[in-house]
């Protein structure tokens, strides 16, 4: 029997997934969690086999918490659903070591497959959500430019994003200044728009 944890912030969708996995013979949802931060303290008390992590969560997201796994509950596999699947999203999960990585949209037969790979040691990624990262490419950005530009992406004031990054202000306007360049973008609203459309920051 597979030990899954599911997590997703959306209530409806977690509990469809929860019905339609435990009606799979081998798996079964031991717990489930409504935020990255739920479902990280969870993993470390019940030690699933797998966790289905949706990307986008309140508190930790996907990645962080498939990042966290990777520490504290090593024995623990990551499979991560999304409806968000930009190519820099792809990246950075397999980067934190998820082991697959899927649209929401897939069939309910295709994510027990999935869970039941991942957990032998497999890695599945979507066919469309890989051919889509490849044309993508990767990121322009370095990771401090990244993180300044995530910073700016409320709109906060340079000095307020210093404070924040721990930067000079000046420095701050160049990282800003170099990623919309990068980007093509002709200010920093636009060169968060683009960033974040590609799953960069």
């Amino acid at each position: 029997m597979i030990r899954i944890l599911l997590a997703d912030d959306e209530n409806l969708i977690r509990d469809a997934l929860a019905t339609l996995l435990s009606l799979e013979d081998d798996l079964d949802v031991v717990v489930q969690a409504a935020s990255g931060t739920e479902a990280l303290a969870a993993a470390r008390k019940h030690a699933p086999d797998v966790a289905v992590l949706d990307l986008q969560m309140p508190g930790l997201d996907g990645i962080e918490v498939a990042r966290a796994l990777a520490v504290e509950v090593p024995g623990c596999r990551v499979v991560m659903v999304t409806s968000h699947g930009r190519p820099g999203y792809l990246k950075r999960a397999l980067e934190a070591g998820v082991g697959a990585f899927l649209p929401k949209t897939v069939s309910s037969r295709v994510l027990a497959d999935v869970v039941r790979q991942v957990q032998a040691g497999g890695r599945y990624v979507d066919p469309e959500l890989a051919a889509e990262a490849i044309a993508a490419g990767s990121s322009p950005l370095t990771a401090r430019e990244a993180d300044v530009l995530e910073l700016a992406a409320g709109g906060a004031p340079v000095e307020e994003i210093a404070t924040r990054a721990s930067l000079a202000p000046g420095t701050v306007r160049n990282y800003l200044s170099s990623a919309a360049a990068k980007l093509g973008a002709t200010n920093r609203h636009e060169a968060v728009h683009l960033a974040r459309r590609h799953g960069w920051i």
